[in-house]
């Protein structure tokens, strides 16, 4: 498989995280692949390739983007699961480093503080064990945030050992699951190129959020342990609603909070809320690119569709406490409610309407226009079909 994460070199001062440590354990611990000999692995990364470019073409079409005839200033890589872990450790050090510097210089007593408090929760090792879990779960990525070496664009990943364990897992048709995949990951790749802005917008978001997080750090090993407690009595809540029966409700979303929703302010709720509104649109944008297309482009689509939607009611009691603590159920609402954005504003406005969000930051939703599409709609002053 093709790599471009270079080592992560780190130095001995001012250090919250080892750099070497999680990229050094990620790697080590992301779990092997499936069972494929050098010609089948060289058939799989020519065959994914191939496809990834052409997927570009379907992305055009369906989006009406015009950045989808130009990503020569981004990078498409084939990975294996160690490699992608590998390149997530650097995506984490591009994002995260310069607050944590900013934090050692600002403020060295509460850094210092914040070493010690926080070495249990923040250490490289860590980071490496939650990366070599979720590298055995994402089938591509695109990363804006670290450059790469066809310039300022980012690298769309295809993890093609995961591909290829879910079509295997699915007994679905390889070519058509890989073209599916990639409609999507290129679509990822599309929205960055058609919106520059969009790369700064959020690493600046990124980094507020984050040094709210770290202005506090010598209380996050309690919160810490407060948010483990919440999920805990969450999850009990639940349970009893269950066995309520139908009239006691639904979950919502977000009515089990998560880990992360313990360790904001006011402040630090609101940078998240943007960041989660962002999130929503571009999966629910990939998302629907990704369904838009029908049996003339992918033969086997609907089965795919459904048996990939089915694979998640098989995950065992472990693995689905892990996603919740990382966060992955709610990456899996951001789908649901981003795809229910896109599709109600196109349907409205027309795929041309929509895509007044690419033009420019207020453009982009807030949290609650994501569940009520009409009011962005009305405030984009959009002029409806019919």
């Amino acid at each position: 498989m093709e790599s471009n994460s270079p080592s992560v070199q780190s130095t001995p001062r001012r250090q919250l995280i080892n750099w070497d440590l999680a990229a050094g354990s990620a790697a080590k611990l992301a779990p092997a692949g499936p069972t494929m000999s050098p010609r089948e692995i060289a058939g799989a990364v020519q065959n994914l390739r191939e496809l990834a470019d052409a997927s570009v073409g379907h992305v055009h079409a369906i989006s009406r983007l015009d950045a989808a005839k130009d990503l020569r200033d981004s990078e498409l890589l084939i990975v294996d699961r160690a490699s992608w872990a590998r390149a997530n450790t650097q995506s984490f050090r591009t994002l995260l480093e310069p607050t944590l510097d900013h934090l050692a210089e600002t403020r060295p007593e509460a850094f210092n503080s914040a070493s010690m408090t926080l070495g249990s929760a923040l250490t490289g090792a860590q980071l490496g064990t939650i990366l070599a879990f979720l590298s055995s779960k994402v089938l591509g990525q695109y990363d804006p945030f670290v450059p790469s070496r066809n310039g300022a664009g980012g690298r769309l990943m295809l993890v093609a050992p995961n591909i290829i364990s879910v079509e295997r897992e699915l007994s679905v048709n390889p070519s058509d699951f890989r073209l599916w995949v990639c409609l999507h990951e290129q679509t990822h790749r599309v929205q960055f190129a058609a919106a520059p802005w969009l790369k700064d917008h959020m690493t600046g978001h990124i980094s507020e959020l984050s040094a709210g997080l770290m202005d506090k750090a010598d209380t996050l090993s309690e919160r810490l342990g407060n948010a483990v407690k919440s999920i805990t009595a969450a999850k009990g809540e639940s349970a009893l609603r269950r066995r309520q029966g139908p009239a006691s409700g639904e979950d919502r979303p977000g009515q089990n909070m998560g880990i992360l929703s313990v360790l904001q302010d006011p402040e630090d709720k609101v940078r998240l809320s943007h960041l989660t509104a962002v999130m929503s649109l571009l999966e629910g944008h990939a998302n629907v690119v990704m369904d838009g297309v029908d049996s003339s482009i992918v033969p086997t689509v609907k089965t795919i569709r459904r048996r990939f939607n089915a694979r998640g009611k098989s995950r065992g009691p472990l693995e689905k406490l892990i996603r919740q603590l990382l966060g992955l159920d709610a990456k899996m609402r951001q789908y649901s409610d981003g795809s229910k954005f896109v599709r109600r504003v196109v349907d409205q406005t027309g795929m041309d309407g929509f895509n007044l969000v690419w033009e420019a930051e207020g453009n982009l939703p807030t949290e609650r226009e994501i569940h009520a599409p009409d009011e962005w709609i009305d405030r984009m002053s959009i002029r409806r079909h019919g």
